[in-house]
């Protein structure tokens, strides 16, 4: 697939915006706070602010024009005193060091949240899949899993989708991680199709969760989820499936964009339309008209905008002009530090990603169980198991910000903090 020249300005524009917006060093900017609150020792943060491991790879690729392209890849892996470690890979040409470390530690973040027998990790790709066949991510996603095999496994490190990747690549990286192993081990591997042992509910979990979320917000505010106008930025996997459930809900979602741009209608957009134009990468079909940049949609007026495409989007430099009663962060870190602070002076409630988006790992955990277990759940019953993970996490982040006067950015960070720090304590690595 080719990407069109307006594509390529707006990937340029995003990169550019990017540039200024370091995600390890937000990371660790909340998490010193954090700890701040809990007046817990400088070493702490010492101890928490890196992942404990990090391995950077070349992967060796033969193109399909014959040629040999060798490709960065990443993971890391940043502590496991809960567990083995968990997260996702993602394929981007964007991916850095700095990016892949900081998603690790807002994964042990969320796994303490959600009091989940994990760690976090992550790992990452320097590619652009639009940009390569089917044939070449093949090759791509089981050098990787070579080049990592001796860090990863069910009971040390255990991968799932994230951005770009999918369903197909898991399974051709369990293959490979098979054929290394020599053994047939299918919970190395989250997300993975259901012929091969992934679970029922696993592609729309991440939705689901934002949606969980949601509702318990609602209920919190007393808004009425029926007529509520909602702006999602991204529409990749988790922005389409929340369009979609939210359209259904009878929300009227105003706006959503792609990496081409916004689209954007006060009445409401067509939703059911959009989705039959979507493809793979989450973008919508060239006929349909868009008025906006990324950046002018989320400055568009309306109660609930949940960012679900890349980090760094709401910014110091625009937070005055975000026009919404709450932004629920669907994506990974989309929302600064600096910006955080603005919108709270504002009384614009922000939902963190490492509460909102938990949803993926949840049932990446149930998938876990259910592998390990050899006996597989039904959809009703992970959804039911989700929502009431995620209900009460929410409602013990809430609970924190109330006790310790705080937004639910530091409260939520707080609760990840007590986990893996205790576990680390009783282990012995820090002491205080």
């Amino acid at each position: 697939m080719t990407v069109s020249t307006a594509e390529t300005k707006q990937n340029h524009s995003v990169k550019e915006q990017l540039s200024n917006t370091n995600p390890l060093i937000e990371f660790q900017a909340v998490l010193k706070e954090a700890i701040e609150v809990l007046r817990y020792p400088n070493d702490v943060f010492e101890f928490l602010k890196e992942p404990m491991r990090f391995l950077e790879v070349s992967i060796p690729v033969r193109m399909d024009n014959n040629t040999t392209k060798v490709f960065r890849g990443y993971r890391a892996q940043h502590n496991d005193a809960n567990g083995p470690t968990k997260g996702g890979i993602r394929f981007h040409p964007d991916v850095t060091p700095e990016e892949v470390k900081a998603l690790s530690g807002w994964m042990s973040m969320k796994c303490g949240i959600t009091g989940l027998p994990y760690g976090g990790a992550k790992g990452g790709i320097v590619c652009d899949p639009r940009n390569m066949s089917l044939r070449e991510l093949e090759l791509l996603s089981r050098g990787y899993v070579r080049a990592v095999s001796q860090i990863v496994g069910p009971t040390k490190d255990i991968p799932a989708p994230d951005m770009y990747t999918n369903s197909q690549i898991m399974a051709w990286m369990l293959d490979e991680y098979d054929h290394i192993r020599e053994f047939d081990s299918p919970g190395f591997i989250t997300g993975k199709p259901l012929a091969l042992g992934g679970s029922e509910g696993r592609e729309t979990a991440t939705s689901k969760g934002v949606l969980y979320t949601l509702e318990r917000i609602c209920e919190l505010k007393k808004i009425p989820i029926k007529e509520m106008t909602v702006i999602i930025q991204g529409f990749g996997n988790v922005g389409s499936f929340l369009a979609k459930y939210l359209y259904e809900l009878g929300a009227k979602v105003v706006g959503i964009s792609d990496v081409l741009g916004g689209i954007y209608d006060p009445n409401g957009l067509d939703i059911p339309l959009l989705l039959n134009s979507r493809d793979s990468f989450g973008i919508v079909s060239n006929d349909i008209e868009r008025s906006l940049s990324n950046q002018d949609l989320l400055e568009k007026e309306c109660d609930i905008l949940i960012p679900a495409a890349i980090g760094g989007q709401i910014t110091k430099n625009n937070a005055n002009n975000i026009k919404c009663q709450i932004v629920i962060e669907a994506a990974n870190g989309p929302t600064t530090k600096e910006a955080a602070k603005i919108l709270q002076e504002r009384d614009i409630l922000v939902v963190p990603d490492i509460l909102a988006n938990s949803g993926g790992v949840i049932v990446s955990y149930f998938e876990w169980c259910q592998n390990n277990q050899g006996y597989y759940w039904t959809e009703e019953k992970v959804d039911q198991h989700l929502k009431e993970k995620i209900s009460s996490s929410f409602e013990k982040v809430f609970q924190t910000s109330q006790c310790f006067e705080v937004d639910m950015r530091i409260a939520a960070y707080i609760e990840g903090i007590r986990r893996v720090t205790e576990a680390s304590r009783l282990r012995g690595w820090i002491t205080w």
